[in-house]
C-alpha cells in the first residue's frame, strides 16, 4: 500500500471554525450557471434550448436523489428541527425561483427568437381551421386509441402515476352513466407518444410548425368524456424519489434484487408536483393531498411541465447554423503510427485528453488486445457504458476468441442499473467472469488491464481514466485516459482487481492510492505536508480540479493549509461547500467554476512545494461517499512531459479562462469573470504547443488540437 506521509503535524488553525456552504444550495447555484448559457446571445439558438433542457434534467435528478430533504405532509421522510425547516424553506425558495427563471426565459426569450425564424409550437388558440382539423384527425388516429381516462370513485381509486410521466387531471360537472356525481378523472399520457408533432408542409408554408402532445390532448379532453361537461383541468407531473435501496447484506443475488427494485423505482415517494400555471387551487390541493406533499412542493409552470422533452425540437429542426460547429476530435497524437500500440507503450506512457482527442484511442488499444494472439487476459471495470457499447462488444469478442475476460460491473450506477445488469448477463452467458465488486461499496474506479505474453514473460498494460467507458459521453465530457505499461503501476492495478474479485487482504500498493482504505488519509497528508512547508516559509501551491468538493475532512485540511500560507486554487464545476476568500479564514483559497460546451469531468490534483511538484489523476471527487463508500483510484503522472501537458491543459488554461469562468466571492456567491483581451501563452508551459486564450479554456483547447491535426 502506498505509504502516507507520516510524522507531520497539521498546522493549528488560527481562526474560528469555518461554516461550510450548503451543499444543495450550491447544487442549485451550479444550475444557475448552466442556465446562463441558455441566456447568452453568442450561443446558437438550439444550443441555448439544449442548456435549458439540461437544467431541467439536472433539477429532475436533484429532486429524485435529494428527496429526503422534502418532508411529506403526513409521513415525513425525515424529522426536521427548526434549523432544518429553515434550510428546507431556503432551498424551496431558490428552487422555485430557478424554475420561474427557466420558464421566463423559455416564454419571453427563446420561443420569440424561434418564432422570428419561422419556428413555432402552436397553442390551441393560434391554430387555423385547417390546422385544427389536421390535429383532430391526428388525435383520433394516433392518440385516442392509447388513452384510457379513469373516473375516480370508490371502485376506481387514484391510479398509479409513474415518475415524471405526463398526465391530466379533469374536473367535470353532470352525472356519469350510472347517475353518480364523481367529478374527478385522470388521463395518463403514454410515454410512447411524441411530445412534439410537426405539422405537414402544406399547413406550415415556409415555416416549421409544431404542436405539443399536451396541447393536442387538451383540445380534445371533452371528446374523452361524452355526456359530461369538462370544467377545470390541468396537465401535471410528479417527481418521485428514485434512488434504489437494496440491503446488500441481506440478499443472496444482488443482480436479481436490483432488477426487482427497478420495477418499483417509478413509484417511489412523491417529492415534487408540477402543474400548469392556470391549474385551480381545488385541483392542485387535490393532487397535493393525493401525493401527500406540502404546498412548498407545488410548482406552477407557464408551459410544458417537462422541458426536458423539448430536446426533441433540437432533433426535428435541421439547421446547422443554430448548433455549435461540428467538432471532430483528433485521433490521439501519441498513438498515430502504423505500428503496434503495445510497442508504442513500451517506449513511454500515452495520455489522451478527451474529447479533444478521440475515445477511439482507447477502443484501438482494446481492439488490438482482443485481436492479438499474445494477449492472454483482459480485466475491466464498468460503471457507465451505455446500452449500445462498442467497447462491450469487443469484450464479448475477446471471450469468443478464447481470452480470459474478467469484468467488474457496478450494478448500482445510478440510472444505469438496467443497462449494466443486461451487459452482465450477456457477458456471463458467453463465459466471461463477471463480478459485482464489494458488498456495500460502489466500484467507481475506471481501469482496464491487459496481460500479454512476450517471450518468457507476461507484461501488463493498463488503462486508467478519470471518466467512464462510454463512447457517447466521451464526446461530451472532458476526461483524461492514461495508458501505461509501468510495471509498478500495472502491478497495482492487478492487485486492485484481485481485491475486487476475491476480497482478500488489502493489497500493499506501489503508486496507486485507493479508497475507501487510504485515499482520503493520503490526500490529507499531502495537503498537511504543504502546510508544514509553507509555515516554514517555503512557497507552496495546490491546484485541484474536480466536479464536487464536499468532504469535510479534506476541506478542513485545505483551510488549515491556506491559513499556513499555501496558495490554493480550486476548479470545481458543481457543488462546493468550501467558502473562498473569507477574510482571516480562507484568504488564500480561490474557487472558480467552468461551464462550457463540454461537461468538465476530469479530476486532477497538483501539489507544489518549492521546486518539488507532484500531479495525480483520479476517478474520485472530494466527497465523503467517494472517499469512504466507493472503490476509487488516484495515481501519479510521473513522466515530466506528460505532467507538464496535464498541468497546462487541465489546470493553468482554466485558471486563465475569462469567458466561461465563474468566481466564488466571500459570501459563497458566483459571478462571471469578465473577459480581457486575447493573449498567447508561453511555449514553455506546455509540452504540446502554445495555447491561444481567445474564447475560454475549452475553445482554446479545441483550437490547439485542431492545429495539431493539420
Amino acid at each position: 500500500m502506498t505509504k502516507a506521509t507520516t510524522g507531520i503535524a497539521p498546522p493549528t488553525p488560527h481562526s474560528t471554525k469555518v461554516e461550510w456552504l450548503d451543499r444543495d444550495l450550491s447544487l442549485l447555484a451550479f444550475n444557475v450557471r448552466v442556465l446562463d448559457w441558455a441566456k447568452r446571445p453568442d450561443v446558437p439558438m438550439l444550443e441555448r434550448l439544449r442548456y435549458l433542457c439540461i437544467v431541467s434534467s439536472n433539477l429532475d435528478e436533484f429532486f429524485e436523489v435529494r428527496a429526503a430533504l422534502y418532508a411529506s405532509r403526513e409521513h415525513p421522510m425525515v424529522s426536521l428541527d427548526a434549523a432544518g425547516e429553515q434550510a428546507q424553506l431556503a432551498l424551496s425558495t431558490v428552487a422555485h425561483a430557478l424554475v420561474d427563471e427557466q420558464y421566463t426565459l423559455y416564454n419571453d426569450v427563446l420561443m420569440p427568437a424561434f418564432a422570428k425564424e419561422g419556428v413555432r409550437i402552436l397553442s390551441y388558440g393560434e391554430r387555423t381551421l385547417a390546422q385544427h382539423q389536421w390535429v383532430k384527425a391526428f388525435f383520433e388516429r394516433e392518440v385516442r386509441p392509447l388513452l384510457l381516462p379513469i373516473g375516480l370513485d370508490p371502485a376506481h381509486p387514484f391510479p398509479q402515476v409513474a415518475n415524471k410521466s405526463l398526465n391530466f387531471i379533469v374536473r367535470m360537472s353532470g352525472k356519469d352513466a350510472f347517475g353518480r356525481d364523481n367529478e374527478i378523472a385522470i388521463v395518463k399520457v403514454p410515454r410512447s407518444l411524441p411530445r412534439l408533432i410537426p405539422l405537414p408542409e402544406k399547413l406550415s408554408g415556409k415555416r416549421q410548425l409544431f404542436v405539443s402532445i399536451s396541447s393536442v390532448i387538451r383540445a380534445h379532453l371533452k371528446d374523452l368524456f361524452p355526456g359530461r361537461v369538462v370544467g377545470e383541468f390541468s396537465q401535471f407531473r410528479v417527481t418521485r424519489h428514485s434512488d434504489l435501496s437494496v440491503d446488500e447484506e441481506d440478499v443472496k443475488n444482488l443482480r436479481t434484487a436490483l432488477r426487482k427494485g427497478l420495477v418499483h423505482r417509478n413509484y417511489g415517494q412523491a417529492v415534487r408536483l408540477e402543474v400548469s400555471s392556470g391549474c385551480s387551487e381545488f385541483l392542485s390541493d387535490f393532487l397535493l393531498h393525493q401525493f401527500e406533499l406540502p404546498a412548498s412542493a407545488l410548482y406552477r409552470v407557464h408551459g410544458p411541465v417537462n422541458l426536458v422533452r423539448l430536446n426533441q425540437l433540437i432533433d426535428l429542426i435541421d439547421n446547422p447554423k443554430w448548433l455549435f460547429p461540428r467538432y471532430n476530435a483528433s485521433f490521439p497524437q501519441q498513438m498515430v503510427s502504423n505500428g503496434s500500440i503495445f510497442e508504442r507503450l513500451q517506449a513511454g506512457d500515452v495520455m489522451i485528453h478527451q474529447p479533444y482527442e478521440s475515445f477511439d484511442g482507447v477502443l484501438s488499444f482494446l481492439r488490438e488486445a482482443v485481436l492479438d494472439p499474445a494477449v492472454l487476459a483482459i480485466k475491466q471495470t464498468i460503471y457507465r457504458t451505455g446500452a449500445d457499447s462498442v467497447l462491450m462488444e469487443l469484450l464479448r469478442e475477446a471471450v469468443q476468441r478464447g481470452k480470459e475476460v474478467t469484468v467488474v460491473v457496478e450494478l448500482k450506477a445510478r440510472f444505469d442499473e438496467e443497462a449494466n445488469i443486461n451487459w452482465a448477463e450477456k457477458l456471463e452467458y458467453i463465459g466471461a467472469q463477471v463480478v459485482y465488486g464489494v458488498v456495500g461499496l460502489k466500484t467507481h474506479a475506471k481501469m482496464l488491464l491487459v496481460s500479454r505474453r512476450e517471450g518468457r514473460n507476461i507484461r501488463r498494460y493498463a488503462h486508467l481514466s478519470t471518466g467512464n467507458y462510454n463512447p457517447r459521453t466521451a464526446k461530451l465530457y472532458t476526461d483524461l485516459s492514461h495508458i501505461t505499461c509501468d510495471p509498478k503501476l500495472t502491478q497495482d492495478v492487478e492487485s486492485v482487481f484481485n481485491l475486487l474479485a476475491n476480497q482478500s487482504k488489502i493489497p500493499r500498493l506501489n503508486k496507486v492510492m485507493i479508497a475507501p482504505f487510504q485515499l482520503q488519509r493520503s490526500l490529507i497528508d499531502k495537503v498537511d505536508a504543504l502546510a508544514q512547508a509553507a509555515a516554514k516559509g517555503v512557497a507552496s501551491r495546490i491546484i485541484l480540479k474536480m466536479n464536487t468538493l464536499t468532504d469535510e475532512k479534506l476541506m478542513e485540511a485545505l483551510v488549515h493549509a491556506g491559513q499556513a500560507g499555501v496558495q490554493i486554487d480550486l476548479i470545481i464545476r458543481g457543488a462546493c461547500m468550501l467558502p473562498a476568500q473569507r477574510p482571516g479564514v480562507t484568504d488564500n483559497i480561490r474557487v472558480r467554476s467552468i461551464i462550457g460546451r463540454f461537461l468538465e469531468h476530469s479530476r486532477v490534483f497538483y501539489f507544489l512545494t518549492g521546486n518539488d511538484e507532484s500531479l495525480y489523476l483520479s476517478s474520485a471527487d472530494w466527497m465523503n461517499r467517494n472517499m469512504l463508500r466507493r472503490v476509487e483510484l488516484s495515481w501519479p503522472v510521473e513522466d515530466a512531459a506528460l505532467r507538464k501537458r496535464v498541468l497546462e491543459e487541465c489546470l493553468m488554461v482554466y485558471l486563465r479562462d475569462d469567458v466561461d469562468a465563474w468566481r466564488m466571492n466571500a459570501q459563497g456567491e458566483y459571478t462571471r469573470v469578465q473577459p480581457t483581451k486575447p493573449r498567447r501563452t508561453s511555449t514553455k508551459t506546455t509540452a504540446v504547443a502554445p495555447v491561444v486564450q481567445t474564447h475560454g479554456a475549452q475553445a482554446a483547447l479545441m483550437a490547439l488540437y485542431a492545429d495539431n491535426k493539420m
